[in-house]
């Protein structure tokens, strides 16, 4: 018998909301809320080119909810912000903790 490979799918996104510091607030068909940190890629071909303000402000969810689209040239997959975006409700928490000083 053969097996068959199964290809993982990921929740698809239905809305981007641009964040400070080059992040995105994602949401995705389940109800989740993903913050994803773009600065690493800015670093990168061909994302380099989204350090650029004006151009990392005209993201958009992909119609079909398979990722986040800046133009013809730049986008991201679901799966990517799916694994490596932070649970937005953690991140908020995580920032709403007071700082202890060190003594």
């Amino acid at each position: 018998m053969i097996k068959k490979k199964t290809i993982k799918s990921f929740p698809k996104i239905t809305t981007v909301t641009i964040q400070p510091e080059y992040r995105l607030l994602v949401q995705f068909e389940n109800g989740d809320l993903k913050l994803y940190d773009c600065r690493p890629l800015l670093e990168q071909e061909p994302f380099q080119a989204l350090s650029d303000p004006n151009l990392f402000k005209c993201a958009y969810a992909d119609p079909h909810g398979y990722g986040v689209i800046w133009n013809e040239l730049i986008d991201l997959a679901e799966s990517e912000i799916w694994l490596n975006g932070k649970n937005a409700e953690q991140s908020i928490a995580e920032k709403a903790l007071p700082r202890v000083a060190e003594p």
